[in-house]
């Protein structure tokens, strides 16, 4: 299939949805993810339709030059894009990168507001020659180059006109305009988007994207303002990871467009009923729980508890629902299984979830299945979903734990004893703590030592009842590196106890993950020579 985000300009309904959350989500503090994660989410955003997938920054690490690279191979449908500085070694490195995607693009950005003009200390007409110099570069190598103005909404109107003209003439297909800190408002998205229409030379004969973030909650409301004022693309990520608030979120813009079509009359190529399942798995591998009431993808986005509430559902569903659960992949009905449910119900159980396991990875996840189903009564979707959170690369485990036994009492310290798998060998300790966790945190230390620093530790009962499973995040940092682990279980200190190996695993991948160029977490804007 070609591009999907091939548009002509007499195509003005249709808006290219461009999924950043391999580069600008995976920024996001502890949501690094692994290469094989990120090619599954790669894989995952393809088949739903995302027009252009920015697979990552390839010159900040070998893994992400390799992860970009074989995304760029695997992809079928959408444009592979990866993010350069306004340097010819990035552009070079990120074209190394794509060329090999069947439809390729260079994103190549600098700062341009007064704030950022200092950071690589550039006069105006220092910057305007560097991005002429630069997105001809990006050209020369590639049909399809985007250009961004970073900081663009607290750009300075002539000098951000300035530099769109300069970078169209350079031969920049898409101009983005990133709302960089997530300062601006509505009317303004809309208004600013106009106004290089309007003004810019050469502007009716690119596409111009907008690139919001969430610090001050505008961000879906500030991209779709944006399309309002003449924006073709929008920029977002899974579940609204990224940065600090986040960013736009995909599957917030993409049903607004779907479900208020009467006001906002422009289309996407996103299969909806896919939402819920890359929701689902993006939060999983990124470690990063989607809020109970986020729109579209939270848990009570469809739930229903006051009475009236109910009874209009009852008796239409549209009494108190724009939008049917089935039309973003959500299972409309919650069967039970138990322990006498087999391999076959537990895999078509699985692909109504939006799960699709492999024979190895079913045979795991049963067992995993079997386990719960002797510890709890009835398991529900939800407790499924956990599961599934839950699994792991093996060649990614250093540490497991196998058995662990905690003594609480009303007096004095709670005491674990733990017995943890390292390298394949087995290491017992007993160690004391201010409750049963910080026992069991305790005695993970004393049979791994680490320097981690633990700057979460987050506890969700998945269903309800006694019986109930807790999922625990747990977010580790040494030097810089931010990792989060997430597991779940029946009994919570178990839980509490896998979620924490998981993150060291995880700290001991990024250990061994080589950083070039910048910190992936906080770009090195200077360098830019």
């Amino acid at each position: 299939m070609k591009m999907r985000q091939t548009m002509t300009h007499s195509d003005k309904d249709r808006v290219i949805i461009f999924d950043t959350t391999l580069r600008d989500g995976e920024q996001s503090p502890g949501a690094t993810m692994t290469h094989e994660e990120k090619l599954e989410i790669a894989g995952l955003l393809d088949d739903m339709g995302v027009d252009v997938i920015e697979a990552g920054f390839p010159i900040a690490s070998e893994g992400d030059f390799r992860a970009v690279s074989e995304i760029a191979r695997l992809s079928r449908n959408s444009v592979i894009c990866g993010l350069a500085r306004a340097n010819f070694g990035d552009i070079d490195r990120c074209w190394e990168a794509v060329k090999h995607a069947a439809q390729p693009r260079i994103h190549t950005f600098i700062g341009t507001s007064e704030l950022h003009r200092t950071i690589p200390n550039l006069t105006m007409d220092e910057m305007a020659e560097r991005i002429h110099d630069t997105v001809t570069h990006a050209r020369n190598l590639c049909d399809n180059v985007q250009w961004s103005p970073m900081d663009a909404t607290r750009t300075e109107e002539d000098f951000l006109c300035r530099t769109v003209e300069i970078a169209i003439k350079a031969g920049a297909t898409t101009i983005n305009i990133p709302d960089t800190v997530g300062y601006t408002a509505p009317r303004e998205s809309a208004d600013l988007i106009r106004m290089l229409i309007n003004k810019v030379p050469g502007a009716d004969q690119v596409i111009f994207a907008t690139h919001c973030h969430n610090d001050l909650g505008m961000a879906t409301a500030n991209s779709l303002a944006a399309v309002e004022g003449g924006a073709r693309q929008i920029e977002c990520t899974i579940n609204g990871l990224g940065e600090r608030a986040g960013n736009t979120a995909l599957e917030e813009v993409v049903m607004a467009l779907k479900v208020r079509g009467d006001i906002m009359p422009y289309a996407t190529g996103i299969d909806t009923t896919k939402i819920m399942n890359i929701s689902r798995r993006v939060a999983a591998v990124s470690g990063f729980a989607v809020q109970f009431n986020k729109a579209i993808v939270g848990k009570n986005a469809f739930a229903h508890e006051s009475g009236i509430h109910q009874d209009g559902m009852l008796k239409n569903a549209e009494t108190f629902e724009i939008m049917r659960p089935a039309d973003v992949g959500l299972s409309e009905t919650n069967i039970v299984m138990g322990k006498h449910s087999g391999r076959a119900a537990l895999r078509s159980k699985l692909e109504n979830l939006g799960f699709e396991l492999g024979d190895n990875q079913l045979k795991d996840v049963f067992v995993r299945f079997k386990e719960l189903a002797d510890r709890k009564k009835e398991i529900f979707d939800d407790d499924l979903v956990a599961l599934m959170r839950t699994s792991v690369d093996p060649e990614t485990v250093r540490l497991k734990v196998k058995s662990l036994r905690v003594v609480c009492g009303t007096d004095g310290p709670q005491e674990a004893a733990l017995t943890m798998v390292i390298d394949g060998v087995e290491a017992s300790t007993t160690a004391t703590g201010d409750g049963p966790v910080d026992a069991t945190f305790n005695a993970v230390k004393d049979l791994f030592d680490h320097n981690a620093r633990l700057q979460l530790y987050q506890v969700h009962a998945v269903t309800e009842g006694t019986d109930a499973q807790a999922t625990v995040s747990v977010r580790l940092e040494e030097d810089g590196r931010i990792v989060t682990g997430q597991s779940a279980d029946t009994d919570t200190v178990v839980a509490s106890a896998k979620a924490y190996v998981s993150a060291l695993n995880r700290l001991l991948v990024r250990r061994e993950t080589p950083e070039i160029g910048y910190d992936t977490k906080g770009v090195n804007y200077k360098d830019v020579s």
